[in-house]
């Protein structure tokens, strides 16, 4: 007895000490259908650094499935997450009506976006199935049309989806419209072994969840998310219709957080939760959107935005640079010129080309692999250790290649759930950096004082004025 309880600790032990601090805890696959609150939803489950959409799937409701995919697919552009695939589902026979608030609602331009060459929602399902081995929740936001077709048509749905969690008016409703939408569907996954958990919508006496506090804090946020959500609630969309400020779809990002601030009950495999917590509710939405939902670093609670706390020559840009980039790529910025133990340019270079790879993904750290192509010799090289930080990719998890046999430049190559882009920063910008560095080196030499002084200098300027979303080629690869 003595033996196996010596045996279980060690498991646990070693299970404890093997868990990986930044893998997320929920894994989703979500399903819309175009509806504002969606677009909301969506947003608040994109901003968790606790969850990791896989794929979004669209079918009619509030929009048809070819309007909602448009919709969607605009949106994550926006966010640059051109590399999170979306999918249609085009055996749904529902027609919708296209609700004008719903039509109306900016998700962000739509130019160039092509519904008939989007994948089949199944056939994408199916993909992430074999693809990733974590147990998947998946989040129905309209209808259980997708979710019924997935079940019956991937041999992999039972083994690797935990639960569903469908935006609805109650374990009992049969005349709500999501339940409306495809009753039969709506019948049958009910029915099923799979739990079930019907999230219903925020109603305490008729008021507004999204009350003018809570779109005020909202508007305050800097992150491209909740600036989605304050700039909707300033739209005529939101503001000529009353359903722009309820609490419905929403709820469900914020009980895949929050399950404690519901009360559930069950009923055999489905969990009927309603939304019994009002003020830890919006406390809860603005914490998932400062995307506060797990811990951002290991030793230090954050890092300072202070500029007093930085020295002189990097302070006046301090509050700009976090402003245009955001906090992520500033701690990134931070921590990788400290283990440089000098500001470099190409450093820098690192540090956003990092952060544009895991927001095309959208990743957080150590969930993808990367293969440099800056080979091992300065100041090309220095770009490795800005990959490092801004990725978690190090050579210590087995995540980083450096390729020294090839034609060296500032590129890399990422690879993250069968899918490969190549990163390269463009020729003209690379080419200015490595004519200066040569310049300085000449005039100075690397054993100067004023070399360093004039590369930390300019490292400096490269960090506030190269944007990362246009110093780059990206080109996608079939994998």
């Amino acid at each position: 007895m003595k033996k196996l309880l010596n045996t279980l600790f060690l498991l646990l032990l070693f299970n404890a000490i093997s868990a990986h601090p930044w893998k997320p805890s929920h894994y989703v696959i979500v399903d819309t259908d175009g509806g504002v609150d969606d677009m909301k939803a969506l947003a608040m489950l994109l901003a968790s650094p606790d969850v990791r959409v896989l794929a979004v799937t669209v079918s009619p409701g509030v929009l048809s499935a070819d309007n909602a995919y448009l919709k969607v697919r605009c949106m994550l552009n926006g966010f640059y997450h051109e590399g999170l695939p979306v999918g249609i589902n085009r055996e749904s026979r529902y027609v919708s009506e296209n609700f004008q608030v719903a039509l109306q609602c900016q998700w962000g331009n739509e130019t160039g976006i092509n519904a008939s060459e989007a994948s089949d929602a199944v056939s994408l399902i199916d993909e992430i199935f074999n693809i990733e081995k974590t147990k998947i929740s998946f989040i129905c936001l309209g209808s259980m049309s997708t979710v019924f077709l997935a079940q019956r048509k991937s041999a992999l749905f039972g083994a690797q989806v935990k639960e569903i969690i469908w935006s609805a008016d109650g374990a009992d409703d049969q005349k709500g419209f999501n339940y409306s939408i495809d009753k039969n569907a709506s019948e049958k996954v009910l029915r099923q072994e799979i739990l079930v958990k019907v999230v219903r919508s925020y109603n305490f006496g008729g008021k507004d969840f999204f009350d003018a506090g809570l779109v005020r804090s909202i508007q305050k946020i800097n992150s491209v998310y909740a600036v989605k959500i304050g700039a909707f609630f300033n739209s005529d969309a939101a503001k000529n219709h009353k359903f722009s400020y309820s609490g419905t779809d929403e709820m469900a990002a914020i009980f895949l957080h929050y399950p404690g601030l519901f009360l559930n009950k069950t009923y055999g495999t489905v969990l009927d939760c309603t939304p019994a917590d009002s003020a830890g509710l919006k406390e809860s939405t603005l914490k998932i959107l400062k995307g506060e939902t797990v811990a951002k670093n290991q030793v230090v609670r954050e890092m300072p935005e202070d500029p007093s706390f930085y020295f002189d020559d990097i302070k006046p840009a301090v509050s700009e640079i976090i402003s245009k980039y955001g906090m992520d790529e500033w701690t990134s910025g931070v921590i990788a010129n400290e283990l440089h133990r000098h500001l470099g340019v190409f450093a820098i270079i690192g540090v956003k080309m990092g952060i544009r790879a895991r927001e095309y993904f959208n990743t957080g750290v150590d969930e993808f692999r990367a293969i440099s192509f800056a080979g091992s010799t300065p100041p090309l090289s220095c770009m490795n250790d800005g990959l490092q930080v801004s990725t978690g990719a190090t050579p210590g998890h087995g995540l980083l290649t450096v390729k020294d046999d090839a034609v060296l430049s500032a590129s890399a190559e990422f690879i993250y759930l069968n899918h490969k882009i190549r990163i390269t920063l463009k020729p003209e910008i690379e080419k200015k950096i490595l004519s200066e560095l040569k310049e300085i080196n000449f005039v100075y030499g690397l054993d100067s004082n004023i070399y360093w002084e004039l590369v930390r200098k300019n490292s400096i300027k490269y960090w506030r004025d190269l944007d990362r979303h246009e110093i780059f080629n990206i080109a996608e690869f079939s994998f």
